[in-house]
């Protein structure tokens, strides 16, 4: 009967939409908790205090639903449509990671996993689930690989032999006994096309990242001015960074996103950056509404605008940098005068 309903299960989660689903046990991954703690012990973490406060449960996914007994994790294509580093060369232009491009992934894929799971308990009316889209401390990409979705690439990304690497994760915490999947085996070799990928040079080693110099944390996550010797590195990236992804050989068999929301919006494609410096908070918040983009804020956000305007070597891009040394906020203000010393020499 359980085997019958996993492949049942399968079929109708394919069936809304996602691409492959992989069954783990809450209990699967042991040695978790001592890889988190020395993570967040090296301070590789940075401003994440959430991985310290939460650790117990982040460590221990049977801790944080002790009635589970089945993690059903499930994968989402996100795949770009184009190339995603081009817009690298356009200084004059931001570069967004492809995820933040489009509609916000978090209310589809839960969205998607509720109906998941709706279906399960209609089937088992007996039943229990919680659902998890990145919000909660649940290490989503560990326990894709345990669940045999892929493996965790030397960038501690899930990679997939099917899926490449564009695809987010969903999970489904049920009290449900289902038969686990085998788990996913590493085909990383001796690739190291995303370590050497990375501009600031954020993995002291394969599958470490200290994301104190990682391009998406500090665009992100990192709150105040961005230290000084990082910032000729973050290039017109503005939010996010897609580099180790990119390079992934693995991508050849990426599946082509089926979510037409996840498609990039032309407006976020190669935004101008002056026209993204001059945006102030109400501003923002209508470009960015549904977007995961909001989340940063404008301040943060305008911060990594004017980081890349004065890695643009645009001398016509001074006097938009100019506009912003008196902002009020001051992480804000110290870009824009660190991108007017920049650029007071180009041209």
């Amino acid at each position: 009967m359980r085997d019958d309903l996993k492949d049942r299960l399968r079929e109708r989660a394919l069936a809304e939409g996602f691409a492959a689903m992989g069954v783990t046990r809450p209990d699967a991954l042991p040695e978790l908790a001592g890889r988190l703690r020395e993570f967040v012990g090296s301070g590789m973490h940075g401003q994440m205090s959430w991985m310290a406060e939460r650790m117990h449960w982040r460590g221990n996914p049977a801790a944080l639903w002790p009635a589970a007994r089945s993690v059903v994790m499930l994968a989402e294509p996100y795949t770009p449509a184009h190339d995603p580093l081009e817009v690298l060369a356009r200084r004059r232009r931001g570069a967004i990671s492809v995820y933040a491009q489009g509609r916000d992934y978090h209310d589809i894929v839960k969205k998607r996993l509720k109906r998941v799971g709706r279906w399960l308990l209609a089937e088992v009316p007996q039943a229990e689930i919680k659902v998890f889209v990145d919000t909660a401390p649940v290490m989503e990409k560990p326990l894709a690989a345990a669940a045999g979705l892929g493996w965790q690439g030397k960038h501690t990304n899930l990679v997939s032999r099917e899926l490449g690497n564009w695809f987010f994760l969903g999970a489904i915490f049920t009290t449900v006994e289902l038969e686990p999947d085998p788990p996913g085996k590493e085909h990383c070799g001796t690739c190291r096309a995303c370590l050497d990928a990375c501009p600031t040079g954020a993995f002291p080693a394969p599958w470490r990242l200290d994301a104190r110099r990682c391009i998406s944390y500090l665009t992100i996550e990192h709150r105040g001015p961005v230290e000084e010797a990082l910032r000729p590195a973050l290039g017109n990236r503005i939010y996010g960074c897609d580099d180790c992804l990119a390079v992934c050989p693995w991508n050849k068999f990426a599946a082509a996103a089926r979510e037409q929301r996840y498609a990039a919006r032309a407006d976020l494609l190669a935004p101008p950056l002056a026209e993204l410096a001059a945006l102030d908070d109400a501003a923002f918040r209508a470009k960015f509404s549904g977007s995961p983009i909001k989340r940063i804020g404008r301040d943060r956000f305008v911060r990594n605008v004017l980081y890349a305007i004065g890695n643009s070597g645009e001398a016509s891009l001074l006097a938009v940098a100019a506009r912003l040394t008196q902002d009020p906020d001051e992480a804000v203000a110290d870009a824009a005068r660190w991108g007017c010393a920049r650029l007071e020499g180009a041209g």
